[in-house]
């Protein structure tokens, strides 16, 4: 049986939500579902945040900073992880763009007013450095389909690379690889056929020849470079960084 993402959301996260011991502020799909070529078996990847209680982080007891929920609906398999949200703010911080993919995915299955003041703070935590975040990602999922022959790590590398290119251009995290591919003009032709081959087997093998493979995504690195140095985004984040404790504090003290 093939389980819409729809369905799975809709029949199980509710009460994952409530099962919670404390406030789930927000969850998004992220994985292939976010990223536009989803299998018929691919997980369910659900990302996002959680509220500790302010006595959970000034006792002696290591507070629960990262939590994981695995379960099995109809045959896919569903995966909740969520930070605490002093944790996650660090993150935005690190030039992580895995989180921001998270953090502003279209895809919500669950949100808060707490989540909308993140994403609103997501312009003000970029900056041009986030390019290291998708070079080097790109890097270690190109040499897993080098080892592999998987078409997977084939996408994952386009994706991450367009995505960087993407974001140093426009100041926009776009996990999405059919939009980025009519957003950005270097993308490879072949990646529409690509995409379409995955959407029947989550490891299925890359039916492509390596040697185009591999000069496409060496001039892709070039031109994320490019951008990266063109680039009109910041080179730090300072001002995030005392936005983001003002907000951690108000909704940890609010919440007493």
């Amino acid at each position: 049986m093939t389980l819409s993402l729809e369905s799975a959301l809709d029949a199980d996260l509710g009460a994952v939500v409530a099962e919670q011991p404390d406030p789930l502020l927000f969850a998004t799909v992220s994985g292939a579902h976010l990223y536009g070529f989803p299998s018929r078996d691919s997980d369910v990847d659900l990302r996002g945040a959680h509220l500790l209680p302010a006595d959970a982080l000034v006792g002696l007891r290591e507070p629960e900073e990262t939590r994981s929920r695995m379960w099995d609906r109809d045959g896919v398999e569903m995966d909740l992880v969520t930070h605490d949200l002093r944790k996650f703010a660090r993150l935005m911080l690190r030039r992580n763009g895995y989180v921001l993919e998270q953090l502003t995915s279209p895809l919500v299955a669950h949100t808060t007013e707490t989540h909308a003041e993140l994403v609103s703070l997501v312009p003000e935590v970029l900056t041009r450095h986030h390019a290291h975040h998708y070079r080097g990602f790109a890097g270690t999922q190109w040499r897993l389909f080098e080892s592999s022959g998987e078409l997977k790590p084939l996408l994952y590398t386009y994706r991450a690379l367009l995505t960087g290119i993407h974001l140093m251009r426009a100041g926009e995290v776009q996990a999405h690889l059919p939009t980025l591919v009519g957003e950005v003009a270097e993308a490879p032709a072949r990646l529409p056929d690509l995409v379409a081959a995955k959407a029947a087997a989550e490891h299925g093998p890359a039916e492509v020849p390596v040697e185009d493979v591999r000069a496409e995504t060496e001039a892709l690195h070039a031109v994320l470079d490019e951008a990266q140095a063109a680039s009109g985004l910041a080179e730090s984040a300072e001002r995030a960084h005392d936005l983001l404790h003002d907000l951690v504090v108000r909704v940890r003290l609010d919440a007493r």
